[in-house]
C-alpha cells in the first residue's frame, strides 16, 4: 500500500513537472524579448541622429568614386554623308539657313553673263624672275635671290616683294602689276604636264589640299547630275599626303581619281610650313586653273555637300557678287583676333605684333565693320568668280599671308581695307554650316624639315 501511493504519488508529480516547462520557458523568451525591444529603443532615442546621417554618408562616398572613375567616352556621332538642311529661328519661324533652288532649277541654270564690275581692274600682270632680271637684280641668280630673302619667308615661289611694291599693290588700277607666286621656274610647287592638261580644262573647280599627311579626303555630296560633267574636283596632295592615303587603302585609279576627286600630285613644296604651302592652292587657284571662270575652295576637313552650281546660284549670281566667303562667327575685330590666335598657339607673340605694329602704322581703323561689311571672315569656304579684279585681290592676301603670319583671317581684313573691292558677299556662319559637314581635322600635318631629313636619312 505505502508503496503503491509513492508510485501514483511520483507519477503525479512528474505530469505537473513537464506541463510547466514549456509555460516557463515561453515566459523567459518573452522577457528577453521585452529586455532586448527596451534596450534597442533606448539605443534607437540615443542614436538616431547617427544612423540618419550613415546613408547619407554611404551616398556622398559611391557618387565620390563614380567622378574618380574614368568614364568612357561616348563615340563620336559622324555627320559624313549627312544632306539634311541647316535652319535658323526667324521671328519664331524656322528657315533654312541657304535657300537653294530645286535640282530641276539648277539643271535649267544658265551661267551668269559677269557681274558688270570687270572694268575695275581689266588686266592683271604677274610679276617674275625674267621680269626682274634687269630691275632689281643684276647678277640675279637663284643663290643671291635666297640670300637676299633670309629673314624673310619670301623665296623663288614668291619673288622678294619690297616694301614700296607692298604699297603699290593696293591700289586698283585698270592694269595692275603683282608679285602672285610662281615667280621663278626654280621655285617649287612642280605639277606633271599631265595634270597641268586636265586642270586648263576646268571651266568651274572645286578644290581642297592636304600636305604632310594631313586630313583624309571626303567625297562631295549632293551635286545634280547636270552639274557632274562641268565641275572639275580636284585635290592637291603632296608624296606624304599621298603614301599616307595609299596605306589606308586609298589608292587613286589609272585616270587619277580617287571617286570624284582628281589627285594633283605637287612636287617640290616651297615653304618648310605646311600651312603656306596650303595657301598656295586656297588663295592661288587663278595661277593654277588659268581657263576657269569659277571657284569654290573647301578647307580638307570638310565635306562638301551642296551642287557647285547651285551654290555660284546662291551666293554669287543672286547677289550680283564676285566674291563670297563666310563672316567669323566668334569675332569681328583685327586686334581681338590677334590675340585669340596668339593664346590658342596659332603664331607667336612677336609674330601677331610685328603684323599688327605694321597695320596700325599704315593706319588701319580698331572696327568692326569694314566698307559695310563685317571686319572678321573665317576663310574655309571661298566661292568666286575669277576676274582680274579678285585675282588682284587674292594675290595681295597672299603676298600678305607670306610677309607675315599664316593666319589669312588676320591679313583678310586689312586687305579688304586696302583694296576695297566691290561685289563682296559675307555670308552667315549658318550658310557656311549648310554647305559642309565638318569632319574636323584627321591627323596632325608632318612638317616639311621634318619630311626632308627623313628622306635624307633614308
Amino acid at each position: 500500500m505505502p508503496s503503491s501511493t509513492i508510485r501514483s504519488i511520483s507519477i503525479t508529480v512528474s505530469d505537473d513537472d513537464g506541463a510547466a516547462a514549456p509555460r516557463r520557458a515561453r515566459a523567459g523568451r518573452r522577457k528577453v524579448v521585452r529586455s532586448l525591444g527596451q534596450r534597442a529603443v533606448r539605443l534607437l532615442a540615443r542614436w538616431w541622429p547617427i544612423l540618419l546621417l550613415l546613408p547619407a554618408v554611404a551616398l556622398l562616398l559611391f557618387e565620390a568614386s563614380r567622378l574618380r572613375t574614368p568614364r568612357s567616352p561616348a563615340p563620336p556621332v559622324s555627320s559624313l554623308g549627312r544632306l539634311d538642311p541647316t535652319t535658323r529661328l526667324v521671328h519664331g519661324v524656322r528657315e533654312p539657313c541657304l535657300k537653294f533652288l530645286s535640282p530641276k532649277s539648277i539643271e535649267n541654270l544658265v551661267f551668269h553673263g559677269g557681274s558688270g564690275l570687270d572694268a575695275l581692274v581689266r588686266r592683271i600682270i604677274y610679276k617674275s624672275d625674267e621680269d626682274d632680271y634687269d630691275s632689281y637684280h643684276p647678277e640675279a641668280n637663284s643663290t643671291y635671290l635666297l640670300q637676299h630673302a633670309e629673314a624673310t619667308r619670301f623665296n623663288l615661289f614668291t619673288g622678294f616683294q619690297t616694301l614700296p611694291e607692298r604699297e603699290d599693290s593696293f591700289k586698283v588700277n585698270e592694269t595692275v602689276n603683282v608679285h602672285c607666286g610662281f615667280y621663278s621656274d626654280n621655285g617649287g610647287f612642280k605639277i606633271s604636264d599631265e595634270d597641268t592638261r586636265y586642270m586648263r580644262g576646268c571651266k568651274v573647280v572645286v578644290s581642297t589640299c592636304a600636305f604632310g599627311g594631313g586630313d583624309d579626303l571626303y567625297q562631295p555630296i549632293g551635286m545634280v547630275n547636270s552639274s557632274i560633267g562641268k565641275v572639275c574636283y580636284v585635290a592637291f596632295w603632296d608624296e606624304v599626303t599621298l603614301s599616307t592615303q595609299e596605306a589606308e587603302g586609298k589608292v587613286t585609279g589609272d585616270n587619277g581619281m580617287i571617286g570624284r576627286w582628281r589627285i594633283i600630285v605637287v612636287k617640290s613644296l616651297p615653304f618648310v610650313d605646311q600651312r603656306l604651302n596650303g595657301k598656295i592652292p586656297k588663295m592661288l587657284t587663278h595661277r593654277l586653273f588659268p581657263e576657269a571662270r569659277y571657284s569654290i575652295w573647301v578647307d580638307s576637313k570638310y565635306q562638301f555637300r551642296r551642287d557647285p552650281i547651285g551654290v555660284l546660284e546662291a551666293l554669287l549670281w543672286r547677289t550680283n557678287s564676285t566674291f563670297a566667303i563666310s563672316e567669323h562667327g566668334a569675332r569681328s575685330n583685327i586686334y581681338d583676333e590677334g590675340k585669340a590666335i596668339v593664346h590658342k598657339h596659332k603664331a607667336t607673340p612677336e609674330e601677331v605684333e610685328v603684323q599688327l605694329s605694321q597695320y596700325c602704322r599704315d593706319g588701319m581703323p580698331d572696327e568692326k565693320r569694314l566698307h559695310g561689311l563685317k571686319a572678321l571672315a573665317e576663310a574655309s569656304i571661298i566661292v568666286r568668280e575669277l576676274t582680274p579684279l579678285t585675282n588682284h585681290f587674292m594675290c595681295a592676301w597672299f603676298n600678305e599671308v607670306v610677309r607675315f603670319t599664316s593666319r589669312d583671317q588676320l591679313s583678310f581684313p586689312y586687305v579688304l581695307w586696302r583694296v576695297n573691292m566691290p561685289g563682296i558677299n559675307m555670308f552667315p556662319v549658318c550658310t557656311r554650316r549648310d554647305l559642309v559637314n565638318s569632319l574636323g581635322h584627321t591627323r596632325k600635318v608632318k612638317p616639311l624639315a621634318q619630311m626632308n631629313s627623313d628622306s635624307s636619312a633614308a
